[in-house]
């Protein structure tokens, strides 16, 4: 069977540490992997904040998970301060790609990594929506031009 392999990016426009607590621990003594999920869900709502926005409020739209990977790479335990790193690559006409790092803070050892695709979406109208231009322009290098 083929493993996933994601690669990252050159860079990361952000990151955030984030303690590891006993509900992110499973019966093995480390990171959960479905708590990984909601480690890396706060990484993406801080990530947002950082650059005033909401999940919710986009330049006037939302977001929507459309899908996620991750690859682990080592274990994580109760305690430790996780250090994720964000950047948003890979933008389409309606989203982008959210490549994410997860490092353990003291010593750098890697934990995981992968990527959650996001759609920008007009929860008025129950719709997805184009990326908006002002949050495309943030990562010009990245987005498509047009």
């Amino acid at each position: 069977m083929a493993r996933i392999h994601i690669d990252l990016p050159e860079r990361f426009d952000f990151s955030t540490d984030i303690t590891l607590y006993l509900s992110h621990i499973n019966y093995g003594n480390h990171l959960d992997n479905a708590m990984l999920l909601t480690v890396v869900s706060e990484a993406r709502l801080r990530f947002f904040k950082s650059m005033g926005y909401t999940e919710l409020d986009v330049e006037g739209v939302g977001i929507i998970v459309a899908d996620a990977a991750l690859q682990y790479r080592s274990e994580a335990h109760h305690g430790e301060v996780m250090r994720v790193a964000m950047a948003a690559c890979d933008f389409n006409k309606y989203g982008c790609d959210l490549m994410w790092q997860m490092t353990e803070a003291g010593s750098g050892r890697e934990v995981a990594r992968g990527k959650t695709g996001i759609l920008f979406f007009d929860y008025a109208r129950s719709k997805v929506t184009t990326v908006p231009p002002a949050f495309a322009a943030r990562f010009a290098e990245q987005a498509p031009a047009g």
